[in-house]
């Protein structure tokens, strides 16, 4: 009697686990790996550089005249890690027909740079400013004309890889009573530029 009141206790207790049918274990949820995080690889910016530029120059003042110039670039930048500092020679040939306001022509032949530069290293872009002294030479109605002056800008330069940069550039230069004569000469140059870094 024990054991059949044993056995009916166990089958009550039982019972209770097997109503509506068998469990059903709720499976794990599935975790997805997190999106890979894409961080720009910085570059270094310091060291040697030299390449080409081509652009175009527009000027104005006591002469008039656009067209385009192209030439060669050469410099030296130190990264200090936020900061860039820098100094580049340019010299720039040029296809500029200028012409005054009495309609005596000529051509601004070259233009050659010493600039100073200060830039924000932005990973693998370059923003900077730059300044500095300008050399010009020039003709005018057959008489041959050169001077120094000012010029200021901006630039931007992008790392391309480790050697190559790609780069824009805007300046504005600024001659004053133009080798001794009554003219002043404004001239604004946009040039696209392609560096390798040493």
């Amino acid at each position: 009697m024990k054991r059949i009141a044993v056995l009916a206790l166990g089958g009550l207790l039982a019972a209770p686990a097997f109503a509506g049918g068998p469990v059903e274990i709720a499976p794990e949820p599935i975790v997805a790996a997190p999106a890979p995080v894409v961080v720009e690889q910085s570059a270094d910016w310091g060291g040697f550089y030299a390449g080409a530029q081509l652009g175009y120059g527009d000027i104005s003042s006591d002469v008039d005249g656009d067209g385009a110039l192209g030439g060669v670039h050469a410099g030296y930048r130190h990264d200090f890690g936020r900061m860039v500092l820098g100094g580049e020679l340019d010299y720039d040939f040029s296809n500029i027909d200028i012409e005054d306001d009495t309609g005596l022509s000529g051509e601004l032949d070259n233009v050659a740079r010493i600039k100073l530069m200060a830039g924000a290293d932005l990973g693998r872009s370059l923003l900077y400013v730059t300044a500095g002294k300008a050399y010009a030479d020039a003709s005018l109605g057959g008489t041959d004309y050169s001077d120094n002056g000012n010029f200021y800008g901006i630039g931007m330069d992008y790392a391309v890889t480790d050697t190559w940069t790609v780069g824009g550039e805007i300046l504005k230069h600024e001659f004053d009573g133009f080798d001794d004569t009554a003219y002043d000469i404004d001239a604004t140059t946009v040039k696209a530029k392609v560096s390798y870094n040493f």
